[in-house]
């Protein structure tokens, strides 16, 4: 579009990360502006899961990391042959959707960022019925192949959007100043600026 940058028209599937099983379709337009600033996306989708099925699977989730008798803490997730631990697989789910809008606002027209590995994750014990985060990941930016390491504090109670802030940093392109934060859902992240945790 003359002037304003590159729109592209998007239909896609998606999938349960965790199961591979068809999770919907979308229809999306993303509007890349020729200044340097954040993609402009309108997305629609249609999902094969009801919207209390992801409830009920969101409190699951929530219930398995509140009911710990000690905060979680993990590193090498997953180890360098793939695996994860069940234990931590509610924590590498979170730094899934949590990483995602870090993704998000980092990606141009010509990089990509792939979530690599949770080098380490420290729950915060809170007052309030929030679960609370604090995650260091690698990130594979692709086509140029490197490792973006990035500090992410995340905060979730279903029903309420996830909160995420994030500082990366890598050699290359020197420092990034992060994000003030982020808001999304355990099902996907959207970008909301300004929520204080």
């Amino acid at each position: 579009i003359p002037e304003s940058g590159n729109k592209y028209y998007l239909q896609f599937s998606t999938e349960d990360y965790r199961t591979g099983e068809d999770a919907g379709s979308c229809l999306a337009t993303v509007l890349y502006p020729k200044k340097k600033s954040l993609p402009v996306v309108s997305i629609q989708c249609s999902h094969t899961k009801d919207q209390k099925e992801i409830q009920e699977e969101d409190n699951r989730l929530y219930q398995r990391i509140r009911h710990q008798t000690k905060p979680i803490t993990g590193n090498n997730i997953p180890d360098s042959y793939g695996n994860i631990d069940p234990a931590l697989e509610p924590v590498w789910a979170l730094a899934v959707a949590g990483s995602s809008s870090i993704m998000w606002e980092k990606s141009t027209e010509t990089l990509g960022y792939f979530l690599a590995q949770v080098k380490s994750v420290q729950q915060w014990v809170r007052k309030d019925d929030f679960i609370e985060f604090d995650y260091t990941v690698l990130l594979h930016e692709v086509p140029t192949q490197e490792i973006i390491s990035c500090h992410m504090r995340l905060a979730w109670l279903p029903g309420h959007p996830l909160k995420v802030k994030h500082f990366c940093a890598s050699e290359s392109h020197g420092t990034d100043e992060g994000s003030g934060a982020e808001s999304g859902s355990a099902a996907g992240a959207s970008a909301e600026k300004g929520a204080n945790f």
